[in-house]
């Protein structure tokens, strides 16, 4: 049935392209038909790495049937890279221009879902990938390898690079793989995130730093002696009670959150380890840094109020996305080639229903191509480390509708439409806009030039400094 499912998928996809090609030229149709022709294995790569669901540094399978895949299609391989096992880089072709895309494999616990429209784990506390990135890795190998069957015909000449990046998730890999150099010698990079909508995502991200705080006291029976111990516990509590009060006091572009990770074992003994992992955001590094120190040395005065001990490590920091506008003009001129994705009736009852489930208006799907949007000064939502590459080569960022509209993302609501055809029509999308997009690059020098110039402005002066102490921690899972 599966088999059959993918068969009448890929129908659908071809079909739907078919009717805007005629406006393509000679060579982005030929990309698009490349595409096309890779599209039920691209499904199935999805699918497979969908259904694994394998978390930080762990994504050991799925980044092998990525590996293996582009392997298969004449790429060399270079695996371990910035010493993390399940992170690779895939190479095909020689001189400049040299483009980059990204590829992501890693999922989230806690979020294991069915192809269902309503809450209903595969596995019961298992994970699942709530953020789309079993489509975002097969997406972009799909784009890579049009690009390389482009370069082995001699229609366009250069170097095409496929980063396969893990945990985007919790560690940020992406930071160790700048810091290693990847990026030095690729001229743009292309990048795309599933979503709820399709557009040139000219919007940046907010910055993010990541520690840890343990603190150390002295353990005691709680009801017998409590005046020998210590308790760690005290000061985790009296740490976030000071965090909350100080978020009355940072400005509304910052964020502050904590996971309360160990806060004692037992209710009889007065616990002498504890640890928390919080979180600091702003729309800037530059706005983020200073609450960070703050946050930090508010873990001291906790220590000092319950008379014990502290710890502050760092785990890890991301930059904000640097925004290019001219690389974004590019992707938006390919989008209105292509036009929307359609879909059909049941794949919009399955929306609504999805909708329905996380009560939101049934407003279906999404997928029409609007006018390049103005970039916002505050943009709010989330962090990605595709921010540590953007400060290292330009880069150009794409959303596809994977979702219905005003879908919750980290919900067991996205991972239901991607690992079925809502998803696997805007992954098969996403490569052939990426795709198209990489052959302007290709073609012009002068576009690759005005991207550059433009990433040039937007960094300025500043020096991107790594957010990092020592190597991934690829075993603190």
């Amino acid at each position: 049935m599966k088999k059959y499912f993918i068969i009448v998928l890929s129908f659908f996809l071809t079909t739907n392209v078919v009717i805007s090609q005629s406006k393509l030229n000679k060579l982005k149709s030929e990309i698009v038909s490349s595409v096309e022709k890779h599209s039920e294995n691209l499904i199935k790569i999805s699918d497979q790495i969908w259904e694994l669901a394998e978390t930080a540094f762990n994504e050991h399978e799925s980044s092998n049937i990525l590996s293996d895949y582009a392997e298969k299609n004449g790429f060399s391989i270079e695996k371990g890279v910035a010493g993390m096992p399940t992170a690779f880089i895939a190479t095909y072709g020689q001189g400049k221009p040299v483009i980059g895309v990204l590829g992501e494999f890693d999922a989230l616990p806690g979020l294991s879902q069915q192809t269902e429209p309503v809450k209903s784990p595969l596995v019961q506390g298992g994970s699942g990938h709530g953020c789309g990135h079993n489509m975002f890795g097969a997406g972009s190998l799909g784009a890579a390898i049009a690009i390389k069957e482009m370069i082995e015909q001699g229609k366009i000449t250069g170097t095409i690079k496929f980063f396969g990046t893990p945990s985007e998730e919790k560690y940020f890999g992406k930071i160790w793989m700048v810091e290693a150099g990847l990026w030095d010698d690729v001229d743009v990079n292309i990048s795309w995130h599933p979503g709820a909508n399709t557009e040139a995502d000219v919007q940046s991200s907010l910055a993010l730093i990541d520690f840890k705080v343990e603190f150390f006291g002295q353990a005691a029976h709680a009801s017998a002696d409590p005046w020998n111990g210590r308790s760690a516990s005290d000061a985790l509590e009296l740490y976030t009670t000071g965090i909350n009060y100080y978020r009355e006091h940072v400005k509304p572009t910052v964020r502050i959150h904590y996971h309360i990770q160990d806060g004692g074992q037992v209710v009889n003994v007065v616990p002498d380890y504890s640890k928390i992992w919080v979180r600091v955001r702003d729309t800037k590094r530059s706005g983020m840094m200073p609450v960070y120190e703050r946050v930090k040395e508010m873990a001291e005065g906790a220590a000092i109020l319950a008379d014990v001990d502290v710890k502050v490590s760092l785990i890890s920091g991301i930059y904000e996305v640097l925004v290019n506008r001219n690389g974004g003009q590019v992707m938006q001129d390919n989008l209105e080639l292509l036009g929307p994705i359609s879909y059909t009736n049941d794949e919009i009852e399955f929306a609504k229903k999805i909708q329905e489930s996380t009560n939101k208006p049934t407003l279906g799907i999404d997928s029409d191509i609007k006018p390049l949007r103005k970039t916002e000064d505050h943009p709010g939502g989330g962090s990605t480390d595709v921010g540590d590459v953007s400060w290292n080569v330009p880069n150009i960022n794409l959303s596809v509708t994977t979702a219905p509209i005003d879908t919750p993302w980290h919900s067991w609501a996205v991972v239901a439409c991607g690992g079925m055809s809502i998803g696997h029509k805007g992954m098969i999308y996403s490569a052939k806009a990426m795709a198209m997009t990489m052959s302007d690059l290709f073609k012009s020098p002068k576009l690759i030039s005005q991207i550059t110039q433009e990433y040039k402005e937007r960094k300025g002066d500043e020096k991107y400094e790594a957010m990092i102490d020592g190597p991934a921690p690829i075993d603190d899972n």
